[in-house]
């Protein structure tokens, strides 16, 4: 008994430490420099986690109780919608970016100028407002920021994409080990509590340079973000090499 009770305290920390994984990481830093606080920046550590711990349960779950075998091709094809995400999550970032350097040089002006290079630049102004009032990132942003779920289903759905791609590994790392699949099943959700901590403590720690930031230098809080976009980019696209040529995924 005692030593079942250790492996759950096991897997717990084990939980913890899943978090700290490059692609975990990286992916919550796009989120979160977007976030004001570091309350918030952990409530969104907490919906990553317990996206992640859901679709570990079922998937976890449907592995150690009804035997469910998920393909090795399969499995490559759930991390390489991780690296996909991980570039989506990036370009959001540069996006939002640009439009603060776009308003950032239109604010910079000279008042002086003529009237004619005056309205020319109204017009162009008053047409990429309504250019960005259209995009995608913006129309989410206008219409679902002032709605709670909109802050909760972002991490929820990042946690979920990660849980996908994780949980045959953790499930098949587990069954050799438990007689008792109930067992198995509550070390996958302890293992899943502790990511959900673990994530929690992570994102509050990344949060801090940002909410440091925002009301203290917004060129440096943009560029941050600008940075996380960056990383965010260029550690996906070397999951879409690694997964999709050198594993042969794209090539097989």
């Amino acid at each position: 008994m005692m030593t079942l009770i250790s492996f759950l305290i096991l897997g717990f920390f084990l939980g913890m430490r899943h978090a700290t994984d490059a692609d975990h990481v990286i992916a919550v830093t796009t989120i979160v420099s977007r976030e004001r606080s570091i309350r918030n920046a952990a409530f969104v550590g907490s919906m990553w986690g317990i996206g992640h711990t859901l679709t570990l349960l079922l998937v976890g779950g449907a592995i150690v109780l009804f035997g469910l075998v998920i393909s090795p091709r399969l499995g490559q094809s759930l991390e390489f919608s991780v690296a996909l995400m991980l570039i989506f999550l990036g370009v959001w970032n540069f996006i939002g970016f640009r439009r603060w350097t776009r308003r950032n040089i239109d604010s910079s002006r000279e008042p002086g100028q003529c009237n004619q290079v005056s309205e020319l630049h109204q017009s162009r102004q008053e047409s990429r407002n309504v250019q960005e009032a259209t995009t995608s990132t913006a129309w989410l942003d206008a219409k679902f920021s002032r709605l709670g779920f909109y802050h909760i289903l972002r991490p929820l759905l990042v946690g979920i994409v990660h849980g996908l791609a994780g949980s045959a590994a953790v499930a098949l790392l587990v069954l050799p080990m438990m007689y008792n699949p109930m067992w198995a099943v509550a070390y996958l959700l302890v293992f899943g509590v502790g990511t959900i901590g673990g994530m929690m403590l992570i994102t509050a720690a990344i949060a801090w340079p940002f909410t440091y930031t925002v009301n203290r230098s917004a060129a440096v809080h943009h560029y941050l973000g600008f940075a996380s976009g960056f990383l965010s980019v260029a550690f996906g696209l070397f999951l879409v090499y690694q997964i999709g040529f050198v594993d042969g995924l794209l090539t097989k």
